[in-house]
């Protein structure tokens, strides 16, 4: 493979990229995995392929870490093929890294598209992964589904008319009015002496949804956002943020970082004297390693839980529950699970549904359109693309839950608030993060 084919990419990500690549095709050479030759593996109208993209190294790469594990579990469940079209289907799976760069998705969904020709699209984790790859498939009349990205970042990001949406690109996840109705409960719980809720939201598609979505809703609900304001993605220094925090007597903190710069905030703040009495966070702290990496800092820190062990779901290919999937990973990996082990091969259901439900699954309107009216129930729960907000969306209903000590690994979490899915069992109380 020449080094132009690398695309940019430095030796670790391409040597990861290639990784992935090769288990997830199993047995097609690493130039098919990597989309070098054109056409390979696609000469037979029994194969189906489906590429795969999301941000396996940078700063964003605590999505990515059950990638490697789901492609695998996808390929083991649907080894002996499916039927499509009416004849028996293989699937193989080309998997690509972004490097946390919406650049890079670009670019890389490109080459599924062009070199690998690939005949569905998938991919997780962010605005900045969603919204390029979506793009791409829409431009090209790629079936795509995409996930773990706010729908309104998703939707109104890319220009989405309201009630049309989009022909080729769905999504799964939730948005503004399921993060009100997974934090506000938490935040009524707490004995405050105030509704000032300080917000870190940076200038990017994600926290400009939040500020523009969540911020309205806040106010309406009686709560007043104390927004930091809109600083730049990679900032050292949060004194001016934790300043105005303490000035404002807020209590109740909420924000939408990237994950390496809440690391620094939250120290910054235990340092600089800001220790909300309740911490609810999107877009970090959704992961262990997140966890592991504050210490005793994470202590009682909650976020949203779309997905977990505790969740009530199942695969539509293997029957397997959430608690078997996580501690399946766990036993092969030796890493704790993450609730993006349940979206991801979500994603997978859904594309492979999409095949089985087409006359021919190698028609892409076709299959774009069995994927715009999907209703499905499967290890993401009962997902119904059909019933919006906009076409195209189905919407997931999070849970609050808190950042604890844990036995088998060192952080849990344990569900505290069930209030938007009551199909969750709580696990345990409410506690401030800072008493």
């Amino acid at each position: 493979m020449s080094d132009a084919s690398m695309g940019g990419m430095d030796r670790r990500s391409f040597l990861s990229t290639i990784g992935l690549g090769a288990a997830a095709v199993g047995g097609t050479s690493l130039l098919s995995a990597c989309g070098g030759l054109k056409g390979t593996g696609t000469s037979s109208s029994d194969v189906l392929k489906i590429g795969y993209v999301s941000p396996q190294t940078g700063p964003l790469a605590g999505f990515a870490t059950a990638d490697n594990f789901v492609v695998k579990q996808i390929q083991e469940a649907i080894k002996n093929g499916f039927t499509a079209g009416g004849k028996k289907r293989r699937i193989e799976i080309v998997v690509k890294d972004t490097q946390s760069n919406p650049n890079r998705a670009t670019e890389v969904t490109r080459q599924l598209i062009n070199s690998d020709k690939v005949d569905l699209i998938v991919g997780s984790s962010t605005p900045d992964t969603t919204n390029p790859v979506a793009d791409q498939c829409e431009a090209n009349k790629i079936p795509n589904v995409t996930t773990i990205a706010p729908w309104e970042a998703w939707f109104h990001g890319r220009g989405g008319k309201s009630g049309e949406g989009f022909t080729y690109t769905t999504l799964f996840f939730f948005g503004m009015q399921e993060f009100a109705d997974c934090f506000f409960p938490m935040w009524e719980r707490m004995d405050v002496s105030n509704k000032n809720v300080a917000a870190l939201w940076p200038n990017d598609t994600d926290a400009n949804a939040f500020r523009q979505g969540l911020g309205p809703m806040m106010e309406k609900s009686g709560y007043r956002p104390i927004d930091g304001g809109a600083y730049q993605d990679g900032a050292t220094d949060f004194t001016a943020q934790i300043a105005k925090f303490k000035e404002s007597g807020a209590e109740l903190f909420t924000c939408t970082p990237i994950p390496p710069d809440f690391q620094t905030f939250w120290k910054q703040a235990q340092q600089q004297g800001f220790k909300p009495k309740l911490a609810t966070v999107a877009k970090v702290m959704l992961f262990p390693s997140e966890a592991e990496a504050l210490g005793s800092l994470a202590d009682n820190i909650a976020t949203d839980f779309w997905w977990s062990p505790a969740h009530p779901y199942t695969s539509v290919l293997d029957g397997r529950t959430a608690k078997q999937l996580a501690d399946d990973f766990a036993a092969s990996t030796g890493k704790q699970w993450t609730q993006a082990l349940g979206s991801v091969y979500s994603l997978f259901e859904i594309a492979i549904q999409a095949f089985k439900d087409a006359d021919d699954p190698k028609d892409r309107d076709e299959v774009a359109s069995k994927l715009r009216s999907m209703k499905i129930n499967c290890m993401s729960g009962n997902l119904d693309f059909t019933a919006g907000p906009e076409p195209g969306i189905a919407i997931q209903h999070p849970v609050g839950g808190q950042w604890r000590k844990g036995e088998k690994f060192p952080w849990d979490v344990v569900i505290v608030d069930n209030t938007p899915n009551k199909a969750v069992p709580v696990g345990g109380d409410l506690l401030p993060t800072h008493a």
